[in-house]
């Protein structure tokens, strides 16, 4: 019935393949269940409490993402949207959390709407192909960079100089580089799980020269919610003051989701012969729904994440992918004190491979054409340089219609992209730049 429902048989994969996929996306992914709660407690939001709000709104969104929409894509809370909330909308400009999390829950109602009424995947399929592949290029050299910093390979450096070689003499850097060789091997032999059997090598190893230490105890009950669930204060965020930031929340959720969804699937071979993902309103609105169920548990922006990639490499093609990822998030409820010690020099090379292989379709793009070109380019390296995501994918959605007009060639642009580009202007117009 499950092979029926998941089409895996059309699809041309097995439960064995969709298993590892996700357990692949889950522990490329797992990071984010210390990760989030850890930033938003800087804006004063209970760690533990936000630990479970961050689990209960990852697991909801990707089994909602499995079984409604049949994708291999996981639902997360957006890292970059909830670092906008801890520090700029409350550290910065001093609004309260509640407030926060009340513009996170307009902004799901309004992109919930806009996608029942299929404005969204309209907007969608405008977008030009050099675009789609710039979003899976730029995600992927966003993801090594990524990867690099979390092993310690790169760290910050001056102000002359922003970044620099790390200490490639330490144990952790050291079994880094041995994860990315070993999981570069595997994918060499066509070893199934690949990267899932490099992050588990890593971490055994982790332990067994002391880089992290065995949890005291592998089980516990979790925490309790009531500090964050349903503390939202809407009313708050609907205040003229507060437009600025909605707009930033608006745009930054709905680019971030576009340019993940274009990018991770163009890679996936999902893309139909036009270049459009068949059916796109219904991750979606799954994106659309994890928002607001998201913002009422406690939690920030989500939507679906990088790291899908990683599962997506691994083999995974359907939903079911996403129904284990979802699982073993539910189980990372009792099991967080075994998810808090896997260390980021087992699953930074992952990222590291995943980035790696995303980059390989740039060779799509038409450099020839620098009305592609110069767009393309601006959307991949202000992605990383910025370390925002929706700076980038905003800058390149702004600067294509921009040189097709400059080109003369503005008839190549189609209607939904000057909307979107006029999205994007208002994001650049309106961001809180401090």
């Amino acid at each position: 019935m499950l092979r029926k429902y998941f089409k895996l048989d059309e699809l041309g994969t097995s439960y064995k393949q969709e298993i590892i996929a996700g357990v692949t996306t889950f522990v490329t992914l797992a990071y984010i269940i210390i990760v989030n709660p850890k930033i938003l407690q800087t804006a004063g939001m209970p760690f533990e409490a936000s630990m479970v709000a961050t689990i209960l709104s990852a697991f909801f969104g990707t089994l909602v993402m499995g079984v409604y929409a049949r994708r291999p894509f996981a639902i997360a809370p957006y890292m970059g949207e909830n670092a906008f909330v801890a520090v700029t909308v409350v550290k910065v400009l001093g609004y309260s959390w509640q407030t926060a999390l009340g513009a996170i829950f307009i902004s799901g109602v309004f992109f919930t709407l806009i996608t029942v009424l299929k404005i969204r995947s309209w907007l969608a399929d405008a977008i030009p192909n050099a675009l789609k592949i710039g979003c899976a290029v730029g995600i992927g050299l966003f993801l090594t960079f990524i990867g690099l910093n979390d092993i310690g390979f790169i760290t910050l450096g001056s102000p002359g100089c922003p970044v620099r070689v790390g200490d490639l003499s330490s144990t952790p850097v050291l079994l880094a580089v041995f994860g990315f060789l070993f999981i570069s091997f595997l994918m060499i032999k066509k070893v199934n799980g690949a990267m899932l059997v490099g992050i588990l090598t890593t971490t055994l190893l982790a332990f067994l020269f002391g880089v992290v230490d065995f949890p005291d105890k592998w089980l516990s009950l979790p925490p309790d919610i009531g500090p964050v669930f349903l503390q939202l204060d809407i009313p708050g965020a609907l205040k003229w003051g507060f437009f600025a930031v909605i707009l930033t929340v608006l745009v930054a959720d709905f680019i971030d989701t576009l340019g993940t969804l274009m990018g991770v699937s163009y890679i996936a071979g999902f893309l139909d012969k036009d270049g459009n993902l068949p059916e796109i309103e219904k991750p979606m609105l799954v994106d659309a729904l994890s928002t607001i169920v998201g913002s009422l548990l406690g939690t920030t922006t989500a939507g679906t994440f990088l790291e899908s990639a990683a599962g997506i490499k691994a083999g995974g093609r359907s939903g079911l992918t996403s129904v284990v990822t979802a699982l073993m998030f539910l189980l990372a409820l009792f099991f967080a004190p075994f998810i808090a010690v896997i260390p980021t020099c087992a699953y930074g090379p992952a990222l590291i491979v995943v980035g790696m292989l995303m980059m390989t379709v740039i060779t799509g793009v038409k450099f020839s054409d620098l009305t592609e070109t110069v767009p393309v380019f601006g959307m991949i390296v202000l992605m990383s340089f910025t370390y925002n995501l929706a700076m980038g994918l905003t800058a390149g959605f702004l600067l294509y219609p921009l040189m097709k007009t400059v080109a003369g060639r503005y008839r190549e642009i189609p209607a939904g992209l000057w909307i979107i580009g006029a999205f994007c202007l208002l994001f650049f117009i309106f961001y809180p730049y401090s």
